[in-house]
């Protein structure tokens, strides 16, 4: 059976979207089957950071409550064993059926290694839709004490819903900044009460590849960020991988 990871942000601009992508086309160029999910309704792009915009594809409405099947989902044009599904435009997460979305994540367990859900920042309604079939969980923040702060308040949250299995993702890191702020890695992950799974350097390398419509990995495979999405498929299958910032 797959594994099943919600990917999730306390606030917007921690790179969040970037992050999902990121490793999931490591996976993939690893040799594992992936599913992407674009939950953020109304606020989609996800397949940017695959460089899939010019896929086209399903929404995952169209899976869960319109007839198709996943095997319809978007395939990526480098990685065959990467596929897709986008966030429908014309319902609103509220009316969603969660029963139908958590049966079709069921199904994506027996076909895929791995699932992600890419969540809306924050923790509303899209929020309670991702984590809810949930294995394990992404909690992506950014070094500031906002962003930090945030992560926490989202960390007691998946507590409170019984949720075991959440790590950290430290995302565009500058040491300037964390020496402007008097933090380490250590205050972040003490202040966000989390295990940590990977740090993430700010790297300009992220925007470019979106910007040429590439996923990072083919864009800058050597740079610092395609880098540490790599340590962190590795460690999420199973391998021992110190935590780098570069």
């Amino acid at each position: 059976m797959g594994e099943l990871f919600a990917v999730l942000s306390g606030k917007g601009g921690t790179g969040k979207t970037s992050v999902c992508a990121g490793v999931a086309v490591a996976l993939a160029a690893d040799g594992r089957k992936v599913l992407c999910i674009d939950c953020d309704v109304g606020l989609r792009n996800l397949d940017i950071s695959l460089g899939m915009s010019d896929s086209g594809g399903l929404s995952f409405l169209d899976v869960s409550e319109g007839g198709y099947s996943l095997s319809d989902a978007a395939h990526h044009p480098q990685y065959p064993n990467l596929h897709f599904l986008t966030a429908p435009m014309n319902r609103p997460v509220e009316e969603i059926d969660p029963v139908r979305f958590e049966k079709m994540l069921r199904d994506a367990r027996t076909q895929y290694d791995y699932i992600f859900l890419d969540a809306p920042a924050g923790v509303d309604a899209g929020f309670r839709l991702v984590t809810a079939s949930a294995d394990r969980i992404l909690l992506v923040t950014g070094p500031g004490p906002a962003a930090v702060r945030d992560a926490a308040r989202v960390g007691d949250l998946l507590e409170i819903d019984g949720k075991k299995d959440v790590r950290l993702v430290v995302n565009r890191i500058s040491r300037a900044m964390l020496s402007a702020v008097g933090m380490t890695i250590d205050d972040v992950m003490d202040t966000a009460g989390l295990p940590l799974m990977g740090v993430v350097m700010e790297d300009p390398n992220v925007s470019m590849a979106a910007a040429f419509g590439r996923p990072l990995y083919l864009y800058a495979k050597r740079s610092d960020a395609a880098r540490a999405f790599s340590r962190i498929a590795a460690r999420i299958q199973g391998y021992v991988k110190p935590i780098k910032l570069r």
